[in-house]
């Protein structure tokens, strides 16, 4: 009756293993580290970079407790702080030939402290919120409007062209506020427009006005529409600050959606306020220009003589040196998307969109430059660098492809540079403020401490009042834990003040299910059932109750997940993963070390779970042992 099979035990040691695995890397504390990411959109992070790494610690005389390349940056963690600096030192003159335009940002970091196969075996531990570690946070505001307007402006242009290919006569095109107006003379010209405007344009509410001959066709973009680009424009504004976090040194930047219009922007570790601004706020343009392939041009590339003039000098990665010319095509303004795909050929390509300006320049340029090599080039921080210098082989329009000997990955990161190198609407920043490292420790040691009070003062009432089957129910509270935390651990989750407290409130919420279940086996005893009995219709019995109590909770917990942020959603995904880990412990976890003690017994006369009070007039024996 009260036996689990084999399998059942298996269960339970295979998450108790896996829990206590899971849960070691969040024992061992940090160590000192340094930190290697790109300082230019154009340059990238690979595994060759690791050996001049490890080549310059050597030199140095530095020993790095190991040296490992994560897909973004390169990462070195070191014995000691005094060890980190010289390792800094080192890594910075290696790297960085001119410490005025550094190509690679070495900046200090903390790594885990965990063995490198708990690392193999991807046991890390849980990411520190900003309230634990310190650092900066700032709350930006997009500017929506300036999004709509944009888009307003790429719509007046896009109306133009198309009216003027299909010879459809305006009195004017002019924009009032996001709304585009369109002027007309005679109300058949106007009613081909309107044809001609809403099969090209669905997503614009088009709206004749006027009579006589002051006709006029509004267009404005549709509710949908509306939303639609303003949800784009804040997700390549967040794509943006992903991109240029990375040079701060940051490894778990917290940068997402707060509301309609807002950005919330974490960075546990950094101190430097002012550098964080001005690495978040940075412009960044682009161009398209033409590539100067004249005799001078090709000489000066020799080293045979000065650059031509009206042109500049500029490095194509994998390429080398290239000479374009200063006027440029089109800019960054004119790009609406960037996509990686793949050509007629089947090979990787980029596929651009420009609005209609750029599709009347692109289509007069490439026209007259087949054959041709155009450059596409970023600037920050008024240094420019070419992403891509491709040949002009077609006349192009408004959409048109870059092809070449690139690779999936290469085309990937391509069109992200070129998608993500500004930001798609202005952002201000609304709140700022700064966390010092000695707040954030004293944080987490009184979050341990309430955590473990809490777990202690339970524990030792439950021993107390329910005896052994206390017992059995503070090591169900403590493997509840153990899960929970391996669960967070698995997730990668990040752990802040809300966090602990919730975890807190899980100890004492996962309780109640073994008291529910202790006081039903009390009362299947007071009923007269035998000890064997009463164990197996006491768990039976209050599984419904934990069940319902248990939902209701998680209800409440979803809802928190849902429409919570920041803090709140923190809360809520331990709240919610402490119910299910509860659930599986007080009931399973529990059952099986009470099934194993007891379980094996025939004749069990008693079961220690405290005190069974009994009315006077009951002189039958209770089995049971106070």
């Amino acid at each position: 009756m009260n036996r689990y099979p084999l399998w059942k035990y298996a269960i339970l040691l295979v998450a108790l293993l896996i829990g206590t695995l899971y849960t070691l890397p969040n024992l061992f504390g940090e160590a000192p580290a340094v930190q290697v990411s790109s300082a230019k959109v154009t340059v990238k992070i690979d595994a060759a970079l690791q050996g001049r790494i490890e080549a310059a610690l050597k030199d140095a005389g530095v020993q790095a407790d190991y040296v490992q390349f994560d897909g973004n940056s390169i990462k070195a963690r070191f014995g000691d702080t005094d060890t980190q600096l010289k390792a800094k030192d080192a890594i910075n003159k290696a790297l960085n030939a001119d410490p005025a335009e550094p190509t690679y940002i070495v900046a200090l970091n903390l790594l885990s402290r965990s063995p490198r196969w708990l690392s193999a075996l991807h046991a890390d531990p849980m990411y520190l919120g900003l309230d634990l570690r310190g650092g900066v946070h700032f709350l930006m505001q997009v500017d929506m409007k300036a999004a709509l307007t944009k888009k307003a402006e790429a719509l007046t242009g896009d109306v133009r062209s198309m009216l003027r290919e299909k010879n459809i006569r305006h009195a004017g095109i002019t924009r009032d506020g996001n709304t585009v107006v369109v002027a007309f003379r005679d109300a058949e010209q106007r009613n081909a427009a309107v044809e001609l405007l809403r099969n090209q344009l669905p997503d614009v509410v088009w709206t004749p006005q006027g009579e006589g001959s002051e006709l006029q066709l509004a267009g404005a973009l549709s509710p949908k529409a509306q939303v639609a680009v303003q949800d784009a424009a804040i997700k390549q504004n967040i794509t943006t600050l992903h991109n240029r976090v990375n040079e701060l040194g940051v490894a778990e930047p917290v940068i997402q959606q707060q509301g309609a219009d807002r950005v919330v922007v974490q960075l546990p570790g950094v101190q430097d306020t002012a550098k964080a601004k001005d690495i978040i706020g940075r412009t960044a343009t682009l161009e398209l220009r033409m590539v100067d392939d004249s005799a001078e041009a090709i000489e000066a590339l020799k080293g045979n003589g000065p650059v031509p003039f009206g042109t500049e000098r500029f490095i194509d990665r994998g390429f080398g040196p290239i000479i374009v010319k200063r006027q440029f095509i089109l800019t960054g303004d004119n790009l609406n998307d960037a996509q990686p795909g793949f050509d007629e050929n089947h090979n990787p390509a980029v596929h651009l969109t420009v609005d209609a300006k750029g599709a009347r320049v692109m289509k007069e340029t490439s026209r007259e430059n087949i054959g041709k090599r155009m450059a596409i080039l970023i600037f920050e921080k008024g240094k420019g660098e070419v992403v891509t210098a491709p040949k002009i082989n077609s006349e192009l329009g408004n959409r048109f492809q870059i092809t070449g000997a690139m690779s999936t990955q290469e085309a990937a990161d391509t069109a992200l540079l070129l998608r993500a190198g500004s930001l798609a609407a202005p952002m201000e920043i609304i709140e700022e403020r700064t966390i010092g490292p000695s707040l954030g420790k004293e944080n987490i040691e009184k979050g341990i401490a309430s955590v473990t009070w809490g777990f202690a003062a339970v524990a030792v009432f439950m021993c107390i009042y329910y005896l052994l089957f206390g017992v059995f129910s503070s090591l169900a509270l403590g493997f509840n834990l153990l899960l929970l935390i391996a669960a967070l651990s698995l997730m990668q989750a990040t752990l802040s003040l809300p966090g602990i407290a919730a975890i807190a409130l899980v100890l004492g919420m996962a309780i109640d299910s073994n008291v529910l279940i202790n006081e039903r086996v009390r009362e299947e005893l007071r009923g007269g059932a035998s000890p064997q009995q009463a164990i197996h219709l006491g768990y039976e019995r209050a599984w419904a109750t934990i069940l319902d109590s248990n939902v209701t909770t998680l209800i409440a917990g979803v809802a928190l997940l849902v429409f919570g942020s920041g803090p709140i959603k923190g809360f809520a995904v331990v709240h919610c993963l402490g119910i299910l880990t509860s659930m599986f412990s007080s009931v399973v976890f529990s059952r099986g070390l009470v099934n194993l003690w007891y379980g094996r017994q025939k004749k069990l006369k008693s079961v220690s779970i405290g005190q069974i009070w009994k009315p006077e007039a009951e002189t039958t024996d209770v089995a049971a042992k106070a």
